[in-house]
């Protein structure tokens, strides 16, 4: 059975971006709009759907979540509006769906931009009518339902190629809202690693209950690419491998990690200069010897490095 209860989440943090997103949550918690909300994966983005719910008028009644990428394609119709017994092979009894578990409650959709094309105008009836039927079911039923999607995906992108409806993407995109990565919220890294440490010294049994100001530095310094949850996941680790009072994180792991992974997200221009500069440093500045690795001709490389401003001098020889 879905969970259909849930408190008030205890969001860290009081950066300027956060601060911008939880009070565009409680804007959005005063009314029954459709919310959407983005970010990156591991951002948070099922904590501001729990916290607008536990605000909005709809706190008392059912907050159900479902997960659109963790569900088989065969089975989501299913989880979303349920089945009458015999409605397909295996379906043995009658099933409630996610909908109506929701009724004059919340539903959280998470990753919605995985929702299978010709499933969509379906929900999309939901939303606009308020009303549906279980498979192997002709009685419609009637639920009032708040929705709450989330996503990490470019849905505006997707409905431009055609993998996403437009009239859908619409009908969520009501109130959008965008939860920073934690790359963007730096400041809050010390409260996040505190809550953290103390959350599973707590759970492990472990006398942690400081973080030496080197480590800290540290972590703070480092971008997280997998955002609170791979922080989250770091901090547990490093809990469990401090024996003493002092937190001992792997710092060594993050400097690896820090050196393999890119700091920004490049465009494509970005990513062919960065290329070029490369392959020009491997071939010491050799125009002919580069235009060979990247199989362009000489000319052609010769017009791109002009084009992207690129100033490479050519290494002295050191005798």
């Amino acid at each position: 059975m879905p969970s259909t209860r849930c408190e008030e989440p205890r969001i860290i943090g009081d950066s300027r971006r956060l601060r911008e997103s939880l009070a565009q949550g409680e804007l959005a918690a005063a009314t029954d709009c459709t919310v959407l909300i983005q970010g990156e994966t591991g951002t948070g983005k099922e904590l501001l759907a729990e916290m607008i719910h536990s605000v909005s008028s709809r706190r008392d009644s059912p907050f159900v979540k479902v997960n659109c990428a963790a569900i088989p394609l065969g089975l989501l119709e299913s989880e979303l509006f349920g089945h009458e017994r015999g409605a397909f092979t295996g379906a043995l009894i009658q099933r409630i769906g996610r909908f109506e578990f929701a009724n004059k409650g919340t539903l959280f959709l998470d990753e919605v931009g995985d929702i299978p094309r010709k499933l969509q105008p379906k929900l999309l009836r939901v939303l606009q009518e308020h009303e549906f039927e279980r498979l192997g079911s002709t009685r419609t039923i009637h639920a009032d339902v708040r929705l709450i999607a989330a996503t990490h995906r470019d849905l505006g992108r997707m409905v431009q190629r055609g993998r996403f409806r437009a009239d859908l993407f619409y009908r969520i995109n009501v109130f959008p809202i965008t939860v920073p990565p934690v790359r963007d919220r730096a400041e809050d890294i010390p409260k996040l690693v505190e809550h953290f440490a103390a959350k599973y010294a707590r759970l492990l049994n472990r006398p942690v209950a400081t973080v030496p100001t080197e480590a800290m530095d540290v972590l703070r310094s480092y971008r997280w690419p997998g955002n609170i949850r791979e922080l989250e996941n770091f901090v547990q680790r490093s809990v469990i491998l401090s024996p003493g009072p002092q937190l001992n994180p792997p710092l060594d792991e993050l400097m690896r990690l820090k050196l393999e992974i890119p700091t920004e997200p490049v465009t494509l221009k970005d990513a062919e200069r960065a290329h070029i500069l490369r392959t020009l440093e491997k071939t010491h500045g050799q125009l002919a010897a580069a235009a060979t690795m990247l199989g362009v001709p000489r000319s052609t490389l010769f017009y791109r490095i002009r084009r992207l401003g690129l100033a490479f001098q050519r290494p002295k020889k050191i005798n």
